[in-house]
């Protein structure tokens, strides 16, 4: 009997610049990026043992079970992904750091007996996975421990109403082509510069506006132009987003 079709929140992760690591290396990372996974879904209330998960070899492709919140698989599950890769990051070397790529989609599938899934909405978040804008993210900046590259229908229906935890600004219209599909999508970098930043494909400082190494625009100076993301350790991470002015008065 056909099985019917379920809408499901769907996230895929790759490992960047994997190939050529070596077999002991590549089970460190891929254990340390399941280990990184499971704990970003628990942070999000998302059943890691009710997802249904499949092995990409250096990365996983992920189907949250029916009914989660789109939005969960945003805030806080990327921030704290790419907290708990960068606390690892600090103390691993060359051969064993995790940086990552991530799609993000949803849609229908069908969900076999044996859990395999097949459907659309998987070959767009493959082709999500593989795009060049997430790949050019992490190539320019070293520092950047994950390129998140969001499909047009999740944005659509998650990202551009600003939920709590979500900031639309953070979030770049990039063209994605992969083989025969081309389609938008949103670029995001978690924890990365403001959103002004330029990003690829995306629109950075304007004709004469100065740009620092990173790419990004000085202040203008304006009241709610500025963006901070501050993070602190302890016995979990805690994000803070703020928009405004900071005056930071030293007594001599």
């Amino acid at each position: 009997m056909e099985t019917a079709p379920e809408y499901r929140a769907l996230l895929a992760v790759d490992i960047a610049d994997s190939a050529g690591r070596g077999d002991v290396a590549l089970e460190l990372i891929r254990r340390e990026l399941a280990t990184a996974l499971r704990a970003s879904f628990a942070r999000s209330g998302v059943d890691w043992d009710a997802c249904l998960r499949h092995d990409l070899g250096d990365g996983m492709r992920v189907a949250a079970p029916a009914g989660t919140p789109k939005a969960a698989l945003i805030h806080p599950l990327l921030h704290e992904l790419t907290a708990r890769l960068r606390a690892h990051n600090l103390l691993a070397g060359p051969p064993t750091r995790v940086r990552v790529r991530v799609a993000l989609h949803a849609g229908e599938i069908r969900v076999g007996a044996d859990g395999s899934a097949i459907g659309r909405p998987l070959e767009v978040l493959a082709r999500l996975l593989d795009a060049e804008p997430a790949r050019a993210a992490l190539a320019r900046d070293p520092e950047v421990t994950a390129a998140v590259l969001v499909s047009q229908h999740f944005h659509e229906e998650t990202v551009w109403e600003g939920r709590p935890g979500i900031d639309p600004a953070a979030f770049r219209e990039v063209a994605v082509r992969v083989k025969k599909f081309a389609a938008p999508a949103w670029l995001h970098v978690p924890l990365s510069a403001a959103p002004g930043a330029a990003e690829p494909g995306g629109a950075g400082a304007g004709p004469g506006e100065p740009e620092d190494a990173r790419g990004r625009t000085p202040d203008d100076g304006r009241a709610g132009t500025a963006r901070m993301t501050s993070k602190a350790s302890g016995h979990g991470v805690v994000y803070a987003v703020g928009n405004g002015v900071i005056n930071i008065n030293r007594r001599e």
